[in-house]
């Protein structure tokens, strides 16, 4: 296989821009193309105000962009040019349909895998980027076999992505492990080769491992199933620690500090969210139930159960608190993205709690230093959420800052774990709340001794305060 000097991405999203941008910083021989039907997206990749916001991006971004890294509408001259195309399209949970709710949907996939056979002109090697279910490579592999041209041949490599948001240049530049799945041939081999020489530009050999194609498609959905579940196990006993007077960090430092465990993903908190563990837990309960292997999937999908009830309990616990009603009280969230440092909103606890607050008849105020208004009325009139967008418009308000947004309210909901929020003046901030005034920490990120010497009210995660 001749030497990578042309990549294409298919897919401007979180996955596709991050990870071709450090490419193009780390292989300046290279001329990468992120390629986008969103002319709106690929408007924002261009301009000096990203469509994502993710520490280091944007520096990256200005290094490379007009020198060797492009992001352009014209897919197909992305495809032709490229001998190397990496399919980074969203793999959502599939709404309607066979797997409704648990499999993963796989139309844009489909779809991208249809435009390079019906587009290139030679070889190439076809990379999916984009979080699949296993055998989804195979499925690509036929699309491409069955519509391809004369003397076009193609190959299929799984190189899952292994990226947390807020981190995600970090985790590209240092990566644990970069993992490459492809054909047990000889020409699968040539192509992981080609694959590993883009990566051994600043990847440590030892830190590429390949493996066949449905060993990497699994390790994926495996990752991510094995974080959320270390996250709803700590959560499972944050409620155990709230019944018995327990602290539910002095249990995860002390369980964290066996090294056959280790201390990462043992922060107990409102809930995960974000655009991988739930899908990824789902579409593997899905893939269990079509094995017919329904004790695996049971297991799986109480990591979803879990983090579910860790959601409703915390909107309970707030309403509980608040006399048993919250209707007419305005009540603030801090944080509407899933975690610091993104402006990412999928799947954020956030959202449920927010909602859960509206239908009790609250007046709800938000503050997200990352996330902007139009996304969060977005989410929160999505009809997966709500049957009226019209209680929505009318009870919610988006603040664009803390103190504005905290004025006047009944209670202070943090739902992520913002720096910002942890050096406010909450002695200002009290003195203009009704009283009394409840904090409700859902991330174990405030001084709580010093709220309540203030006069605020307390509750948190896995703590009696």
């Amino acid at each position: 296989m001749a030497k990578i000097t042309n990549i294409c991405c298919l897919g401007a999203g979180y996955v596709g821009g991050p990870t071709c941008s450090v490419i193009a910083l780390k292989c300046p021989e290279v001329k990468v193309t992120v390629a986008d039907l969103s002319k709106e997206r690929i408007a924002q990749w261009n301009s000096d105000k990203l469509p994502i916001y993710e520490p280091g991006l944007d520096k990256v971004v200005k290094t490379c962009r007009g020198r060797n890294l492009f992001f352009s509408t014209d897919i197909t001259k992305a495809i032709l040019e490229a001998e190397l195309i990496f399919i980074s399209v969203n793999t959502p949970t599939k709404i309607v349909g066979n797997g409704k709710g648990r499999a993963a949907d796989l139309k844009y996939v489909e779809g991208a895998a249809r435009l390079i056979a019906n587009t290139a002109q030679n070889d190439k090697i076809v990379v999916e980027k984009s979080t699949v279910p296993v055998k989804a490579a195979e499925s690509i592999a036929n699309i491409l076999k069955a519509n391809q041209k004369p003397g076009v041949s193609y190959q299929v490599l799984s190189n899952p992505e292994f990226l947390a948001e807020g981190t995600a240049i970090d985790d590209l530049l240092n990566a644990d492990r970069v993992l490459i799945g492809g054909e047990e041939s000889s020409e699968g081999r040539k192509a992981i080769e080609a694959l590993c020489s883009i990566y051994d530009h600043w990847i440590p050999r030892e830190n590429i491992i390949t493996t066949n194609t449905w060993s990497s498609e699994l390790s994926k959905l495996a990752a991510n199933a094995f974080l959320a579940q270390r996250i709803s196990s700590i959560n499972s006993l944050s409620a155990v620690c709230e019944a018995t007077g327990a602290d539910v960090s002095e249990v995860a430092r002390a369980v964290g500090l066996d090294s056959r465990i280790g201390s990462k993903f043992l922060q107990a908190s409102v809930g995960f969210g974000g655009s991988c563990f739930q899908k990824d837990i789902l579409n593997l309960v899905y893939i269990c139930e079509c094995l017919n292997l329904l004790e695996v999937a049971a297991y799986w999908q109480q990591v979803i159960d879990m983090n579910e009830y860790q959601k409703s309990r915390f909107s309970i616990k707030i309403v509980e608190a608040l006399f048993n009603t919250v209707s007419g009280k305005n009540i603030c969230i801090l944080g509407f993205a899933f975690k610091k440092n993104t402006g990412d909103t999928r799947e954020s606890p956030s959202i449920f709690i927010a909602n859960t607050l509206i239908q009790e008849g609250g007046s709800i105020r938000i503050y997200d230093p990352k996330v902007e208004e139009d996304q969060i009325f977005e989410d929160l009139t999505h009809p997966s959420i709500t049957h009226s967008p019209e209680l929505v418009r009318k009870n919610v308000t988006v603040y664009q800052d803390a103190y504005s947004a905290c004025e006047g309210c009944h209670a202070i909901v943090v739902c992520t774990e913002w720096d910002e929020f942890t050096n406010l003046d909450y002695d200002q901030i009290y003195q203009k709340m009704m009283k009394p005034a409840y904090i409700f920490d859902g991330r174990k990120i405030l001084n709580h001794q010093q709220l309540m010497s203030i006069g605020f009210h307390v509750q948190t995660i896995g703590k009696r305060i």
